[in-house]
């Protein structure tokens, strides 16, 4: 009989619910391609059925599934190869790669590589490197990095490409110094000293730091080499300019790129409506929200969004509803930030619980930090029973809580004087391995010789 093809979705759910077959069982996971565990040789379809076809879409969201156990990904990803001729692509392997990293597997992870290079299907890329490049530097592991990219010559991919997504992970992981010396001592060399894409990769790592005089200096040390600055160079320090308290000065430097004749886009315009706004009102930001669809700009979700939050922030809740049916006439879908505009002003647990439930329905799936906000709010309020109906919401969605979704509700039960409710959720969440704030009211102390909850979260 003939293998049959099933989509891929399908095929994911049969692996995953497959994987879970042996999850509780001992792992003899070996680092060798050759050996494969016996409970993975054991696994067969409990179907008379046809063999199912692996693709690779299948194959990486079964890895996907299981990217918090490296172990178990890398078994499933053994055994189909070995048990269902399946050939892992270059799409397959970068996913594993990633997985690998994660748990600072390194060594794993270059004998992949290695095997990669050994088949021209699954043949390395830019991708495979630039995920090297992001798990060694997110583990600090900077010099391991910059060696990853003097190896690229191996592979024919120490090009321009694999040097813009080094000095990316350095900058996306707050390696920033590293990058802008490696930037000034290795642009030269690959003729790359005036390149307006790499430094604007270090001007929005700076950015990501919050360091901003360094903003404001690297800024300037642009015009000093002669770096010619371009729409995203504007963006990214009109941001800064925002974040930095200094609206104003993001608004003339809009006025300024208006007279250098750069055409704005989307992501340019939506910095400056929140600029405009900040600095002169709202009123302004909606007129600068026409002007943009006047110049054939049309606004996304964080156009509306930035317009909404500006009207809440000012009490125009009817006017922020006004934009919101609107955002849906044109086809513009809300998402979680949208509504979380509204939660952080609204006033009446009615409204708010109206509006929740609105979301819900409009198929918007809240966030974690959602749930979190409003029962903080609620909690504060005083309003217990509309806590625990965000609570219900959460679990009837299938979301676990996390510690601030815990404590969020303990908080508020203590202050309702349900101590031994309260302790119930704290001991539940001792059960479950997350890691409860000491309370007096509860009898509970400091964990780790007195560090504090937020410490232990950043351990």
């Amino acid at each position: 009989m003939a293998p049959k093809i099933v989509p891929s979705s399908f095929n994911s759910r049969c692996l995953t619910n497959l994987l879970l077959l042996y999850r509780t069982q001992p792992l003899s996971c070996s680092h060798s391609f050759s050996t494969s565990s016996n409970h993975c040789n054991s696994i067969q379809l409990q179907s008379n059925d046809p063999p199912l076809i692996f693709d690779p879409t299948t194959v990486r969201e079964t890895l996907s599934s299981y990217c918090n156990d490296w172990r178990r990904a890398f078994e499933f990803f053994k055994w189909a190869e070995t048990h269902h001729t399946f050939q892992h692509t270059t799409d397959t392997y970068n996913r594993m790669l990633d997985i690998l990293g994660k748990y600072f597997e390194f060594d794993l992870s270059w004998d992949l590589i290695q095997r990669m290079s050994k088949n021209p299907v699954s043949y390395p890329d830019h991708t495979t490197f630039r995920i090297m490049f992001k798990r060694y530097v997110s583990a600090h592991l900077v010099n391991e990095a910059v060696g990853t990219y003097n190896r690229l010559g191996e592979f024919g991919l120490k090009d321009e490409t694999s040097y813009c997504n080094l000095i990316d992970a350095l900058c996306e992981f707050k390696h920033v110094i590293d990058a802008q010396d490696l930037c000034f001592w290795k642009n030269s060399e690959l003729g790359l000293d005036k390149n307006t894409k790499i430094f604007n990769m270090i001007l929005r790592g700076w950015f990501k730091l919050g360091w901003w005089s360094k903003c404001r200096d690297f800024w300037e040390e642009m015009d000093k080499r002669g770096v010619e600055k371009d729409l995203h160079s504007y963006s990214i320090y009109m941001d800064i300019l925002c974040k930095s308290g200094k609206p104003w000065k993001a608004v003339k430097l809009y006025k300024e790129m208006k007279k250098k004749g750069i055409k704005l886009d989307v992501v340019a315009y939506n910095t400056v409506i929140r600029a405009v706004g900040l600095s002169e009102g709202v009123d302004f930001s909606i007129r600068v929200f026409r002007e943009m669809r006047e110049c054939g700009c049309e606004p996304n979700v964080v156009s509306h969004n930035t317009i909404i939050k500006l009207l809440c922030d000012n009490g125009r809740y009817r006017e922020a509803s006004k934009v919101l049916d609107k955002m849906l006439d044109k086809g513009c879908s809300p998402d979680v930030i949208t509504y979380q505009c509204f939660f952080a002003s609204l006033q009446q647990p009615k409204e708010i619980l109206g509006l929740f439930d609105r979301m819900i329905v409009s198929g918007v799936r809240p966030r974690m930090d959602t749930f979190v906000m409003l029962m903080r709010k609620f909690g504060r309020w005083g309003f217990l029973r509309p806590v625990f109906i965000v609570w219900e919401k959460m679990e009837e969605l299938g979301m676990s809580p996390n510690e601030s979704a815990y404590n969020a509700l303990i908080d508020a039960l203590i202050d309702k004087g349900m101590l031994d409710v309260a302790r119930k959720y704290d001991e539940e969440m001792l059960v479950k391995g997350l890691s409860p704030k000491p309370r007096a009211e509860l009898g509970t102390k400091l964990l780790s010789n007195g560090a504090s909850d937020d410490e232990l979260l950043q351990a």
